[in-house]
């Protein structure tokens, strides 16, 4: 394991808003936490949809140096192989663990369908 972890939306969407688990993200984020561009696409979504400031919410989450990691050919085609094994998770859910899977890191999330899915999964609740 490389000592960094890869945070979900859920997990990012409740250190936003210091919902449970803010303080676990807040931890990950300082030791050098990473999402993948499919979560930070959801991430502002959803603050844009609450008509609330992404500009704000970007800012914070850079000032912890969170890092945005691409999505892969292999990120997909590994998200592609676990929706048989995992239909229910989402396709930015089967990113965030494949990207997980390929930098060898926990993946924190507030989604706790995710801890059969995974042994990478951590729920943060």
């Amino acid at each position: 394991m490389n000592g960094r972890t890869v945070l979900d939306s859920s997990a990012l969407l409740a250190f936003l808003q210091g919902e449970a688990g803010a303080q676990q993200v807040e931890a990950a984020l300082l030791a050098g936490a990473v999402c993948g561009a499919a979560n930070w696409s959801e991430v502002a979504q959803k603050v844009l949809h609450h008509n609330a400031s992404w500009e704000l919410a970007k800012g914070a989450l850079a000032n912890y140096g969170l890092a945005v990691e691409a999505v892969t050919s292999a990120d997909a085609e590994a998200a592609a192989a676990m929706w048989s094994s995992a239909p229910s998770l989402s396709l930015a859910d089967r990113l965030c663990l494949a990207l997980a899977d390929r930098l060898n890191a926990p993946a924190l999330t507030a989604d706790r369908a995710w801890l059969a899915a995974s042994p990478q999964a951590q729920s943060i609740r």
